[in-house]
């Protein structure tokens, strides 16, 4: 199969000049399970009007870049959006509308944008997750089994350190981690996350879970999930060293969300984790 099969999943790319833009033009015009079909730019940039692939400094892809996503998504099946909140709440209805699978890799979202893409996930197929990895969501998973396992006397400390670049912190996949880990220990996150410590802060307060982000060079992505208590310490540990794995995860999720139904969906459920 190639790109050029009518019967392979469409699939449009939203901020397709970033980091993850480039990335995931790459992983899906590489693909012979799915088609570029779109790409999408905010308007007044530059590479509207233009090829994707000449954009990009390669060859032609025969997609041209466009600021208007209702357009594109009208003939696509997936929508994978790596892009801002404002931007993917406003991406969200506009997949909903068109009835295609909208992969969510944007991090940052508060309260009333996962509001949004709630409503939109009455309509169609949503897939939403802080990092799309699959060594993550095991990850992910092993925190919540070892928070479950142990005690309060055991503090839990989360540290993750990316490129200089990065603009939101912590990450979404330290947050995602200490969901996990809150979970495990049957609180919730938003009454005992700790990531604010500056200056005297006083001793740590016990059943807190503490964050530390780290910013600097072109780090991909690191994250480490401590247990510690008197006399030891457990670490669990993900390096990433090549931001494909976040890309190739997102077309395994836009292809894993064509036949099901609407609602909202993680790497969990794609992974069968």
């Amino acid at each position: 199969m190639t790109q050029t099969d009518q019967t392979l999943p469409g699939i449009v790319i939203t901020g397709a000049s970033g980091r993850m833009g480039r990335m995931l033009t790459q992983v899906v015009a590489a693909s012979d399970k799915a088609r570029l079909v779109g790409a999408v730019e905010r308007s007044g940039h530059a590479w509207i009007g233009q090829d994707l692939g000449l954009a990009q400094g390669g060859a032609p892809l025969g997609v041209t870049v466009t600021d208007d996503p209702l357009e594109a998504f009208a003939k696509a099946q997936a929508v994978i959006d790596f892009t801002a909140p404002a931007a993917t709440v406003e991406f969200a209805a506009l997949a909903a509308q068109a009835r295609a699978v909208h992969v969510v890799g944007t991090t940052g979202l508060e309260d009333r944008d996962l509001a949004a893409l709630r409503a939109a996930a009455r309509h169609a197929v949503i897939v939403r997750a802080g990092n799309m990895s699959l060594g993550v969501n095991l990850l992910t998973r092993l925190t919540q089994k070892v928070a479950e396992a142990l005690d309060a006397d055991w503090d839990i400390e989360i540290v993750e350190a990316h490129h200089r670049m990065k603009v939101d912190a912590p990450s979404g996949t330290a947050l995602m981690l200490g969901a996990a880990a809150a979970k495990g220990r049957g609180i919730t996150l938003a009454d005992h996350r700790d990531s604010g410590r500056d200056g005297i802060t006083g001793a740590r307060k016990p059943g807190d879970i503490g964050f530390a982000a780290i910013r600097g060079g072109d780090i991909v992505g690191e994250h480490d999930v401590i247990f510690a208590t008197a006399g030891e310490r457990i670490v669990l540990r993900h390096l990433a060293t090549d931001r494909a794995i976040f890309a190739r995860g997102a077309l395994k999720a836009a292809l894993w969300g064509q036949d099901k139904k609407p609602g909202e969906y993680d790497m969990m459920d794609v992974l069968g984790l």
